[in-house]
């Protein structure tokens, strides 16, 4: 995200020295390397931005929001997967899991325990 903010600040600044789309495209790809915006997108940002536009961010997108990350969502799952994750796994299964969560999730602790 913040790579993009950047170029898109380089392609106002070619649009201000009067450069061409063709001629911010190299630039841009000497600068930015692999994370480079594609050309398309190079092409659009330069168009807005000689046609007047001098707002670098994105404007607003329609559509749902993302809430797939909300606290109240990854608590659901906790409760979803501490009752399906026992009736499963065998019971080597959660033996071995007993042994190896701690080491390796130790920061998890407060999740639920397997039965």
């Amino acid at each position: 995200m913040q790579r993009s903010l950047e170029q898109r600040m380089a392609i106002e600044f070619c649009v201000k020295l009067e450069k061409s789309a063709a001629e911010t495209i190299p630039m841009l790809k000497k600068a930015f390397g692999v994370d480079c915006l594609s050309d398309r997108q190079i092409f659009r940002w330069h168009k807005a931005f000689a046609e007047g536009r001098d707002d670098v961010n994105d404007e607003n997108r329609a559509g749902r929001p993302s809430t797939s990350n909300s606290d109240e969502n990854v608590k659901r799952m906790r409760k979803v997967c501490a009752k399906l994750v026992p009736k499963v796994i065998t019971d080597d299964q959660k033996s071995e899991a007993r042994r190896n969560l701690p080491r390796t999730f130790g920061h998890l602790r407060r999740q639920p325990r397997f039965p």
